[in-house]
């Protein structure tokens, strides 16, 4: 256990220099020569949060009065952010689809409709005169509305597509102008207008437009029911953890902290950028999960601190100096995690990042600032409510979190007696868990994300199934350069010898810009079309400039764009990541161990994702319609907040184990301590998180519930499986080569690492001598001091 002697914000009594001696083995022979032990020798004076841990203890209040302010300013800031928020953002700015797609925007609006008015004429023909003036009511109507353009009609064009096969339906069909924002906008202030019986028919709006629109409605309706589950349900589990009624609502704090300030952050950026509606889930996910992880490291190694008889003040400064780094140093491996999606073109990855980032470091900054000022003002009455004790008496409180402790020792003991088994066995079971992942197929997301019965998604199906073709996954070819009737019709006669293409209609020239329209001979996103999409782009054109869009040559765009970036991406995550575990333990095993771990923790998440939600398993009781594939970024964006919360366990499990290496030199016994610490902290924090998620799993758009439930199963496969039997068995296998590092590195770290430990003083780390504890026992018992440690916390956390 880490002690203070001197006042808070200073790094205690210094080390003596060099590694402690070690039983049986030279400091500097072999793998056995570990950084660790002398990490920190020689350093004094006030270590990186010196100046936090004066200011929160010196004036409690004005810590809490300046987050008051400040959390009071950002919910004024943060009001109507979701309103401000885009629903799309799966199309790459900068690709061929999108130029051509602007482009057909500005030249020709009736070419890319956005809103689609169904007309249903019951049991007459939608050719019936009172049908057809009706109709042509409806569309005058609809071209005197501002901000639409490009109105077409089947009664106008008597285009065979906008015609259904039974006669009974046709289409209107426009272009709401504007961004998505402002087309939201325009078609809500019309759509009542047109929805409903007129006349002899009945309309419904549709349409790409009408489908955002609902879905950021929607969106919105179970973001808040989520917030309205989950608050309650957490607060229950953090009471049975803490113990005390007290303690259980400062998570809840921090994590409302968290989630107000990044809505502040999120409308300031929709100043400037696109914002993914989406981005909203990962903000209240993150915003409670990262708080309450924080918060039960912080307020555990506080109430470690106050049982060892050390006062308020000394307990806070020394939390803030241990805990409070780890805290520090796991943010900053999440955050680098969720940065990554920066590299992506697309703004519903990149709104993921801007969320991510800001609510984790506002997590974080809320642990290290608001939660040691309360805890300051608090002192021994963080314990206080005790609402356990109504179900049993207090004593056997204390004895089941001592029992817990030592429950976790026993089983590292365990796993490290059978380490190659444990090792093997999960490993396979893990990779067996992913293996559909090998069958995934690429999609984009559509109507039927919405649920069963939403206006938008009935039009979207009524089109799908019940008119010839498929009007909106038809192909537009923009053709750019002078042109003659001839070369147009030269043109058109090689479009239609491209083989996958049904019929071709155009061109529709205007100037010096035309273009064609490509029906496809097969599904709108299928395999066919997508490589329709490259035939044609491949099709010389002579003097023409082409360029093809459409919803398969958007998939095709995003795939690229995705493939281009994702090497850089997870180049980010896994070289920063080495670097930062590296920094905390001084080891160059460790590191890749935590890499090639986390990503094995993902495979169930992977795995499960294409076997319900591709091919529709369960889908009944999900309460979801499976489209065959996976929109292309959304595993892109689970690999990310995955991996970064895996990560986050890994940096909390790994502290308290570098912490006792530094102080024991003793490679196994610092296993079992680390577990039997962290273990039921790690799985408590999970088990919660993954409410938090599954409440946002609850959601009616179908990549929402696949982000929440996807990511509350692997963070419980990481914590369950990986950081209680993967972890401890790897490293029983790796030894003491774990804490291996050269010469040149070490210097490095003893320069500039970071760890949640503080030297030991003289004479600690012989195994058996003074200062030292013995080794474990054969049942994984953690002797002397630190089971007497783990006996006197009092509560579960």
């Amino acid at each position: 256990m880490s002690e203070v002697n001197g006042p808070p914000g200073t790094a205690g009594p210094s080390a003596p220099p060099g590694p402690p001696a070690r039983s049986g083995a030279s400091a500097s022979s072999g793998p056995s020569a570990s950084p660790g032990p002398s990490r920190s020798s020689g350093r004094s004076g006030p270590q990186p949060v010196g100046g936090w841990t004066r200011f929160v203890t010196a004036r409690p209040r004005l810590a809490l009065l300046t987050a008051l302010v400040i959390t009071a300013l950002a919910v004024f800031a943060g009001s109507g952010v979701a309103d401000r928020m885009g629903s799309g953002g799966w199309q790459a700015p900068d690709a061929e689809s999108s130029y051509a797609t602007e482009a057909l925007e500005r030249e020709f609006p009736a070419s890319q409709p956005n809103l689609l008015l169904l007309v249903d004429s019951g049991t007459a023909s939608v050719d019936d005169p009172a049908v057809a003036a009706e109709a042509a009511r409806l569309t005058e109507r609809l071209t005197a509305e501002q901000d639409i353009s490009g109105v077409t009609s089947y009664w106008q064009a008597k285009a065979p597509a906008l015609r259904a096969e039974d006669g009974r339906e046709a289409l209107i069909a426009a272009r709401i102008g504007g961004d998505e924002t402002e087309a939201g906008e325009t078609l809500e202030r019309i759509a009542a207008d047109f929805a409903g019986e007129s006349g002899p028919v009945k309309v419904s709006v549709g349409g790409p437009v009408a489908v955002q629109h609902e879905m950021q409605r929607i969106i919105q309706e179970d973001l808040l029911r989520a917030e309205l589950i989950a608050l309650p349900v957490t607060l229950v589990l953090l009471v049975m953890v803490f113990g005390s009624a007290i303690a259980a609502m400062l998570p809840l704090l921090v994590g409302i902290v968290a989630i107000l300030g990044t809505n502040a952050v999120l409308r300031g950026l929709t100043e400037f950028t696109d914002v993914s509606v989406f981005a909203m889930n990962l903000t209240t996910a993150l915003g409670l999960g990262l708080a309450i992880d924080y918060a039960l490291f912080i307020v555990r190694r506080f109430r470690e601190e106050l049982d060892t008889g050390a006062d308020t003040r000394t307990a806070v400064g020394t939390t803030l100096r241990t805990a409070g780094r780890t805290v520090l140093f796991s943010a900053l491996t999440v955050a680098v995690s969720l940065s990554a999606m920066l590299v992506f073109p697309q703004y519903f990855l990149r709104s993921f990042a801007y969320a991510g980032i800001a609510v984790v470091l506002l997590a974080a900054a809320a642990a290290l600032i608001l939660l040691p000022a309360a805890l300051m003002l608090l002192g021994p009455r963080v314990n206080a409510l005790d609402l356990r004790r109504l179900l049993r008496r207090g004593k056997r409180t204390e004895a089941a979190a001592g029992e817990s402790g030592r429950g976790w020792a026993r089983f590292a003991g365990l796993v490290m007696r059978r380490a190659p088994v444990f090792a093997i066995v999960t490993t396979v079971g893990l990779v067996l868990l992913g293996l559909p992942f090998l069958g995934v197929k690429f999609g984009t997301a559509d109507d039927r994300q919405l649920p069963v019965g939403a206006e938008s998604r009935v039009v979207q199906e009524h089109i799908r199934d019940g008119f010839p073709g498929s009007p909106s996954g038809g192909l537009e070819m923009l053709v750019e350069g002078e042109g003659t009737p001839a070369a147009y019709a030269a043109l058109k006669d090689r479009i239609e010898k491209v083989p996958g293409v049904l019929r071709v209609d155009g061109p529709v020239a205007a100037d010096s810009t035309a273009y064609f329209s490509v029906l496809p001979d097969g599904e709108a996103v299928g395999e066919e079309t997508q490589q329709l999409v490259r035939d044609l782009r491949a099709m010389p054109a002579d003097s023409f400039d082409t360029s093809v869009t459409g919803t398969a040559a958007v998939l095709v765009d995003s795939k690229d764009a995705i493939a281009d970036r994702l090497p850089w991406a997870i180049g980010i995550i896994v070289v920063v990541t080495l670097l930062l575990v590296f920094l905390l333990t001084g080891s160059v095993l460790i590191p890749i161990q935590a890499v090639a771990l986390n990503a094995l923790s993902l495979t169930a998440m992977f795995g499960a994702v294409v076997w319900v939600f591709q091919d529709g398993n369960l889908s009944g009781i999900l309460a979801f319609t499976s489209t065959g594939d996976i929109e292309t970024t959304l595993p892109v964006l689970m690999f990310c907040v995955a991996f970064g919360l895996s990560m986050d366990y890994g940096v909390f499990l790994l502290s308290r184990i570098k912490e006792e290496y530094d102080r024991t030199g003793d490679h196994e016994r610092s296993v079992t301590f680390g577990l039997s610490r962290t273990g039921g902290l790690i799985t408590a924090a999970a088990v919660i998180l993954a409410v938090v998620m599954v409440a946002i799993g609850t959601s009616r758009v179908t990549n929402t519930k696949m982000l929440g439930l996807g990511i509350a199963l692997a963070v419980l496969m990481d914590a369950m499986v990986v950081r209680s039997l993967l972890v401890p068995a790897v490293m029983k296998l790796t030894g003491r080569a774990t804490w291996w590092a050269p010469r040149p590195l070490r210097a490095f770290h003893q320069r500039f690492g970071i760890s949640e430990g503080e030297p030991a003083p003289a004479g600690a780390g012989t195994k058996g001598g003074p200062g030292g504890p013995g080794e474990p026992t054969a049942d994984g018992e953690i002797p002397d001091e630190a089971a007497r440690d783990g006996e006197k916390v009092t509560t579960g956390a």
